[in-house]
């Protein structure tokens, strides 16, 4: 009997987490998502400030000392996230799990590399615990929508892609044959280089064509350029008028931690665990 108490007690304090966790209709959900937005951006200040060399020498010793109270806290929400779930490992194995996993694991593993011979790689881990912003993309529902917009126009922009690729190619090898290496066209993977930069309308201005025929070509690729820019855009926002906001709940299934069900489910749409 006591050890069915146990058990009940157990559930009902792993349901309450798992509540203020990964939901937000409730009010102590609603202020751990601002409080966890509220330290990502924090953190995510302190990263950068990490990097410039003034601000390092004279609160080094401060920033530090933050970065590790932010690498405990996001710890401890992951940890709490991996015991509120029925699937921890489900949980683990997705998106968000592994952003959550990527926030804290730099810090520890650039604590253990110390040596001057890794600095590089300190570096890095240092820089990758930028992606801690990745983790606010799960608090805008909009992003949504934006996804499901971007995966209805893959294909179109495949398509649009490749019909760009064919054309730098074709520019590029004519600006090779038109100018040739004395002007700085020296192969036919540079000219196309060219080609990407005058069609996007970046203009380095490292390259340029000095022949008439070329500077024709090139005024030819800046106009196309102009409207090609506005051709993803288009079909991206033609796939978003067509996205209808599904009426959805904050609700995540107490199993998997999934969300985005609908608002009269009875049952999560990943595992069919009852919500």
């Amino acid at each position: 009997m006591k050890e069915k108490q146990k058990k009940t007690l157990a559930k009902g304090w792993r349901s309450k987490l798992q509540e203020i966790i990964f939901e937000a209709d409730t009010p102590a959900g609603k202020w751990f998502d601002v409080l966890l937005i509220f330290s990502i951006a924090v953190s995510v200040i302190v990263v950068m400030l990490d990097s410039v060399s003034n601000v390092k020498q004279n609160h080094g010793d401060f920033l530090f000392a933050m970065e590790w109270f932010f690498t405990i806290l996001f710890t401890i929400e992951y940890i709490l996230r991996l015991v509120s779930v029925g699937k921890p490992l489900y949980y683990a194995r997705s998106f968000f799990g592994i952003v959550d996993l990527l926030a804290i694991l730099p810090t520890y593993l650039s604590f253990l590399f110390p040596g001057s011979h890794y600095l590089i790689v300190i570096r890095v881990l240092r820089v990758l615990r930028i992606f801690r912003v990745l983790k606010l993309v799960q608090y805008i529902s909009e992003a949504r929508l934006l996804m499901q917009a971007f995966r209805a126009s893959r294909r179109k922009i495949t398509i649009f892609l490749f019909a760009v690729l064919t054309l730098v190619i074709i520019m590029g090898s004519l600006m090779y044959i038109i100018e040739g290496e004395k002007h700085g066209f020296t192969s036919i993977p540079r000219s196309i280089y060219w080609a990407v930069v005058t069609l996007t309308t970046v203009g380095y201005g490292d390259i340029s064509p000095k022949t008439g025929a070329g500077q024709a070509l090139a005024a030819i690729i800046m106009i196309l350029g102009y409207s090609i820019i506005a051709v993803p855009t288009g079909i991206v926002t033609v796939e978003m008028a067509k996205v209808k906001e599904p009426k959805i709940t904050t609700q995540a299934c107490p199993r998997c931690s999934a969300e985005g069900h609908d608002s009269d489910a009875k049952f999560c749409k990943y595992c069919g665990a009852r919500l």
